[in-house]
């Protein structure tokens, strides 16, 4: 009894001597916890929201700080959470002092300069979250070896750290999750990295690592989660990946990994996304099954794995931008939870297995830019789910079947530059959701559906370019159209274009080139006011485009005006240039909201510049250009062309043109090519158009100009050509000097009238003074002969040798 009491009272004495220690303790430390903070606090320049300015006050317990907790045993610091607080400054080396620290986030700051090592020796540390700043420096290489072994998360992505990743990393043993995305990390994947066995997640990406990704990242037996992309990692997938049986995802997009896919790829069954684009894989060779070691394998030929099909959990598979080549497995339609497949821009060919539009749950399906032939199965129908249908550059044949109208989701229809053929399938009309149809470049013929009016509510791109197509564009567009760009160019489409097109307020390119769509210009293009593009040319339009403007600024953003080759007479638009704001003080690196993104990446049109016909893959902000070329057009050239200062193009080539050239174009300060070629103009060439500097191409052949050309060092870069067919003009480049008397001035000959030539070669006054020379000496010569018998020496005359001949043989 008396042992037991003993026993009582000596524990009761340790136990009161350890809480007075750990009073003690924590009353002398609290004050280093508090000197930290306030150390945190002086290196803080920015703090917008006053948090830290206002609360941060050793006037009141730190405890009630906000971003700050404190344990319940020792009262010390336990937690600082001071993210999304928008704060500029540096982080002191004494927060290193906060010894009861388990967690720290910083993150979604402002902090730079380095991370301080004292940092790394926080033993209780189990959560480092510095995140979203712009934190600049290595990281010590020994900074697992000394305080972090209880570390769980290590989060600093998208920093500017840079070096290599240390080797001591693998002694932070318990990490589970590992994030240093978007650094500036060199050097190769570290293999210590595998004995990081506990590890779930692993984020490499948007780094500068090279090499070869380590055999031993196969340990890390309980990760879920790896992503090494935008790297320039080299050589093939490692074979210990294959048997990570708990990887869920995977990604090593844009690299430079290469060799083949392995078949071993259909182990990871508990795969749900693989992303391998814009790599080298090959599909050449892929590995077997069976691997004898890490260092000793055989190849066979083979493709894109058969063995993929036993992913059946896999929901995004990315292998676009590779080098792939063989047919695409038709076991891929046992993925049946595959959503999301990219396979574009790699060597496949064969046609398209009939089980892919077995998924039930495909959204999108991305094969364009490979070699896949033959037709689209009448099992696309089966697809209900697909969104995105992407099948652009290959050669897929045949009509479009008509069952794609139950793909009552789909959004995007992109089959350009194949060889399909047929009618279009008026069961597109069904298509209630679809918000580009893009059909250019194939065999298409026809009439266009005139259903497709009844889309326009969705539909936003319109592309039926460079196929047979004939008729009218019969559609009729609704108040609610969103139509934004519609390119009917190169078929052979007659009448007129519609005017209820004049609904569609958000159009921005409207491109009808190259077909046989006449009557008078569309003067109600003119009220739209987001237009960018305007192409009529090489049709049948006539008449003159002075028509009283029904806007009162007409085409305000328009930067393609594109009218040649037609039939137009009449002065040229004086009105329209005074107001193509989109021509003058263009800007670049403009931003653009997602509706003008999506019509900037489609544009596909072809323009004369610079004397060759150009395809425009894309419209950027400063491109400008008016071609009214190949009309009939008369009179003088406006001088309010030149307060286009941003026109890059000019062509105004084979029309009627007389007068001066105005010096007003030498305004346009970024002009790149000036074609006032086969027209009447005349006088001297302007010399501001010295200050044209940007100035590639010049034609002004075939003209009445005269006088010097133009000495400075632009115009000495033009050639004969540039000048040729105008007698006036003398110096270089011409061989003609000037003071010498210039050769007779030819008729003008106008280039498509052929009668015209005709008659501005023999006026009527020349015509009837021949008539009338003739019908004198016709009677003179017929009374000398009734009068004088035929005189020889005047038969001999007229006839010559014949009348010797006739007179021999009679």
């Amino acid at each position: 009894m008396e042992s037991s009491s003993q026993y009582f009272l000596l524990a009761l004495v340790l136990l009161v001597h350890n809480f007075v220690m750990d009073y003690s303790l924590a009353n002398s430390n609290i004050n280093t916890d508090i000197s930290s903070l306030v150390a945190l606090k002086s290196q803080i320049t920015s703090d917008p929201q006053n948090i830290l300015m206002r609360n941060w006050s050793t006037e009141t317990p730190i405890c009630s700080w906000i971003g700050v907790t404190c344990d319940s045993r020792y009262n010390r610091v336990s937690e600082l959470n001071i993210s999304f607080m928008s704060l500029v400054g540096t982080i002191p080396p004494e927060i290193g002092n906060l010894s009861f620290l388990v967690s720290l986030d910083m993150s979604e700051n402002s902090f730079h300069g380095p991370i301080p090592p004292s940092i790394f020796n926080l033993s209780s540390l189990q959560v480092l979250a510095l995140r979203n700043n712009s934190l600049s420096s290595n990281l010590t290489t020994d900074m697992c070896q000394q305080g972090l072994h209880r570390l769980r998360r290590l989060r600093i992505s998208y920093n500017k750290l840079y070096g290599e990743i240390p080797l001591s990393l693998d002694q932070c043993s318990k990490l589970e999750y590992l994030s240093l995305y978007d650094n500036n990390f060199s050097g190769h994947v570290p293999k210590q990295i595998g004995n990081l066995t506990l590890l779930q997640q692993l984020f490499l990406d948007v780094n500068n690592l090279s090499g070869i990704i380590p055999e031993e990242i196969g340990g890390l037996i309980n990760l879920n989660g790896l992503s090494m992309s935008n790297n320039k990692l080299t050589g093939p997938l490692p074979a210990s990946i294959f048997s990570m049986s708990s990887l869920q995802w995977m990604d090593f997009a844009f690299n430079k990994l290469s060799g083949p896919l392995s078949t071993q790829i259909g182990n990871i069954t508990a795969l749900h996304r693989i992303g391998l684009e814009f790599n080298n894989f090959s599909g050449k060779y892929n590995y077997v099954l069976i691997f004898y070691d890490s260092t000793n394998y055989s190849h066979k030929l083979c493709h894109i794995p058969v063995e993929i099909g036993r992913l059946i959990n896999l929901e995004e598979l990315q292998l676009e931008i590779n080098q792939i080549e063989g047919s695409i497995p038709k076991e891929m339609g046992n993925i049946t939870a595959l959503t999301y497949l990219w396979l574009d821009l790699n060597n496949i060919r064969g046609n398209i297995p009939k089980e892919i539009f077995h998924l039930k749950n495909l959204r999108t399906l991305h094969m364009g830019g490979n070699q896949l032939g033959g037709s689209l199965p009448r099992d696309i129908g089966n697809t209900t789910t697909l969104e995105l249908l992407w099948l652009p550059n290959n050669h897929l044949s045949g009509p479009i079947p008509s069952t794609i109208g139950n793909l009552s989701e789909l959004v995007n229809l992109v089959l350009f530059s194949n060889k399909f053929n047929g009618e279009i399938p008026s069961s597109t009309c069904n298509l209630r959701s679809l918000k580009v149809l893009h059909l250019s470049n194939n065999s298409f013929e026809g009439a266009i559906p005139d259903c497709l009016g009844n889309l326009s509510k969705s539909l936003s791109i319109l592309h039926l370019s460079a196929n047979q197509l004939n008729g009218l564009i019969r559609s009729t567009f609704t108040k609610e159209c969103s139509l934004q760009s519609l390119n009917l160019n190169g078929n052979r489409l007659e009448g007129t274009l519609p005017p209820s097109l004049v609904n569609c307020k958000d159009l921005r390119s409207v491109d009808i080139g190259d077909n046989e769509v006449g009557g008078m210009f569309p003067f109600w293009t003119e009220t739209l006011p987001q237009l960018r593009i305007l192409v009529l040319r090489s049709n049948k339009f006539n008449g003159s485009l002075l028509f009283a403007s029904k806007a009162k600024h007409p085409f305000p953003k328009l930067q393609v005006f594109d009218v040649s080759r037609n039939a137009f007479t009449g002065p040229l638009p004086d009105g329209y240039f005074k107001n193509f704001q989109g021509m003058v003080d263009a800007k670049e690196n403009q931003t653009y909201d997602e509706t003008e993104n999506l019509f900037r990446s489609y544009i596909n049109s072809t323009f004369t510049l610079k004397g060759r016909d150009q395809t425009l893959q894309r419209l950027l902000t400063t491109f400008t250009t008016v071609d009214l070329s190949s009309n009939k057009f008369f009179g003088t050239i406006p001088a309010s062309l030149g307060n286009l200062n941003s026109l890059r193009y000019l062509n105004l080539s084979y029309n009627r043109l007389t007068g001066n050239i105005p010096a007003s174009l030498g305004n346009m300060s970024v002009l790149e090519s000036l074609d006032l070629s086969t027209n009447s103009l005349s006088g001297e060439i302007p010399e501001q158009l010295e200050r044209l500097t940007f100035l590639a191409k010049l034609n002004l052949s075939s003209n009445n100009l005269v006088g010097q050309i133009p000495q400075s060092r632009q115009f000495l870069t033009f050639e004969n050509n540039s000048y040729m067919e105008n007698p006036g003009l003398c110096g270089l480049p011409l061989t003609k000097k000037c003071g010498q008397a210039p050769p007779p001035m030819l008729p003008q000959e106008d280039y498509d009238d052929d009668e015209s030539n005709f008659i501005n070669g023999f006026s009527w006054q020349a015509v009837a003074l021949g008539y009338g020379c003739g019908f004198l000496i016709g009677g003179f010569l017929g009374y000398f002969i009734l009068r004088c018998g035929r005189p020889k020496w005047l038969v001999e005359f007229f006839f010559g040798v014949q009348y010797n001949k006739v007179r021999r043989r009679s």
